[in-house]
Order: structure tokens, then C-alpha cells, then sequence
């Protein structure tokens, strides 16, 4: 017994952290992984902020040097970019709307049990995982084009007369495709957190003559509160670099009428070539989605400090 405790002993202060050389030594095995992390992000952040302060344009290499602030005036000035930041945050409020109340719902009737429930389980998760090009293009072409879709047969049906969704409601017709790539992300998110929902706290909520709607707004959705702080948090970060869908459906428009702030910043990268203007709306994109990242983080915080004091 004696042999055995003096044998652990070292391992507990290495473990405690009362032992310098192993702290040295624990940095040492870390820091190749960080010098690799770091290089990979510094780098093209780097490159990034140098070049929205340079002049360089694909079509015209030859001019170049310093232009200090003039790509971020002229960014600030185009007529695309207050629209495409609208249209961003319009996406990403609407998407997240749909995903969180749909997710929600979903969730509530998948946690009771039905006939065929594992295969329509199967079914609601399938979009998350069709890529976003195939997806924009089964819409496209086959659910709500304006003459052979889905939604124009069954207008017809009715004696209604069929939309050119793409056309007349382009943003619409975005938000329903991301919406619907999303939903499954949210609902796996919010089933596993209902799954976790104490069954005797709602054995007791029935006893005390709690009814379905009682029992979803008192009991269920408080429950819900810290996974939909989640989806928000993780949608929000990626809505803010939807591209594939656009450039698939509408490339942008009609005129901007679906140019986000990321599609933009293609735009002048790879269509007009100015690779200046387009590392500058890159550095304002960061500078977005960090204000926002910062934000919903606070907001996830302190549901968890919520909840752990309770």
C-alpha cells in the first residue's frame, strides 16, 4: 500500500499543475498545433487586411500601391451595399423565425409516438444533408418554376394563376430554400434537448390538471431555451456566408434584389475583378460577423448562468 501511494503521488501534481516542468512540457506538445492554427488564420486575415488597403485589380495588375481608406469609402458608396446588408439581416431574422418555430414544432410531435416514426424522422432530417447547389436547383427547376414546378401545378389545380417566384418574390423564394436546408439542423438540436425533459416533471404537471398548451409554454419551451439559444447562435454564424443558393437561383437579383453582403463581396472579387474592393467587404464581413458571434455568445452566457443558479 505504501509503494502504490508514493507511485501516485507524482501524477497527482503533475495533474494539479504544481509541477513547472510539466507545464513547460505541456506547451511544448501544444505549441506545433497552435503555430499551425494560428498560420492558418493569420495568414489570410493578414493578406486580406493588406490588400483592402492596396490597389489591385485582376483586369489591370499594373496599378498598384497603397490606397488607404479609398476601398472602404468607395465600398461604403456603392449602391449595393446597404441592400445587401438589409438583405442579409432580412435572411437571417426570416430563416431563423422559420427554422426555430418549425424546429419547435417538429420536436413537439416527434416526442410522441406514432406508426412510422423512425422513417418520417429519417425524412425531416434528409434536406440537411442534400448539398446546397442540388437543393437551390430541385427548387428551381422542380418545385417552383413558374411552368413544369410543384407549386404552379397546384395553383393550377385551384384556378389560381401560378408565380414566378424567382421573378416577383425573389428573396421569398431564397428564404424558403435556405429555410428548408435548415430546419433539420434545428430540429435535431431542440429533439435531443426535449428528449432530455423530465418525464416526472410532467407526470406531475397532468396530476395537477396542466393541458397541452400549459404544459408546452410553462413546461416545455423553458425547457427549450438554452438549445434554441444554440440554433441561433450556430445558424446565425453560418447564414452569414449563404453564397450557394443565390448564385444557383437568382446570381444576385433581380438587379440587387438578392445580393447579400457575401455575394457582393464575389461580385467585386470575381466578376469585376477588383480584388481590393472585395478584400474590403471581406474585413467588414469578419467585423459583422464578430459583432454578432460577440453578442450571441453574451446572450448563450448568460442563459447558462441562468441556469446553473437555479
Amino acid at each position: 500500500m505504501q509503494h502504490t501511494a508514493s507511485s501516485v503521488e507524482p501524477v497527482v501534481v503533475a495533474s494539479g499543475g504544481l509541477d513547472p516542468k510539466s507545464g513547460s512540457s505541456v506547451r511544448w506538445l501544444v505549441a506545433p498545433s497552435v503555430g499551425v492554427l494560428m498560420l492558418w488564420m493569420a495568414v489570410p486575415l493578414a493578406m486580406t487586411i493588406w490588400f483592402s488597403f492596396s490597389r489591385y485589380n485582376l483586369l489591370n495588375p499594373d496599378v498598384k500601391g497603397f490606397a488607404g481608406f479609398d476601398n472602404y469609402r468607395f465600398l461604403a458608396t456603392d449602391p449595393s451595399f446597404l441592400p445587401s446588408i438589409v438583405h442579409t439581416l432580412v435572411l437571417i431574422i426570416a430563416v431563423l423565425a422559420i427554422t426555430v418555430v418549425g424546429g419547435v414544432l417538429i420536436s413537439v410531435l416527434f416526442d410522441r409516438k406514432f406508426y412510422g416514426q423512425g422513417v418520417a424522422r429519417l425524412l425531416v432530417i434528409a434536406p440537411f444533408f442534400v448539398m446546397p447547389t442540388v437543393s437551390a436547383l430541385i427548387w428551381k427547376n422542380m418545385i417552383l418554376h413558374p411552368v413544369y414546378g410543384v407549386v404552379a401545378s397546384l395553383m393550377r389545380s385551384l384556378g389560381l394563376t401560378p408565380i414566378d417566384w424567382f421573378a416577383d418574390y425573389p428573396l421569398a423564394a431564397i428564404i424558403m430554400i435556405v429555410s428548408w436546408q435548415w430546419l433539420p439542423f434545428a430540429f435535431l438540436i431542440l429533439f435531443t434537448a426535449i428528449q432530455s425533459l423530465d418525464q416526472e416533471q410532467k407526470e406531475a404537471a397532468r396530476i395537477d390538471g396542466a393541458g397541452p398548451f400549459a404544459m408546452f409554454f410553462f413546461i416545455t419551451l423553458p425547457h427549450l431555451k438554452r438549445a434554441i439559444a444554440v440554433v441561433v447562435m450556430m445558424e446565425t454564424i453560418f447564414l452569414l456566408s449563404i453564397f450557394a443558393e443565390i448564385y444557383t437561383t437568382t446570381g444576385g437579383g433581380p438587379g440587387n434584389a438578392t445580393t447579400t453582403l457575401s455575394y457582393l463581396i464575389f461580385s467585386l472579387g470575381l466578376q469585376q475583378f477588383d480584388v481590393g474592393l472585395a478584400s474590403a467587404g471581406g474585413i467588414l464581413a469578419v467585423v459583422l460577423a464578430n459583432v454578432v458571434s460577440f453578442f450571441l455568445v453574451r446572450m448563450l452566457a448568460k442563459n447558462l448562468k441562468g441556469e446553473y443558479e437555479k
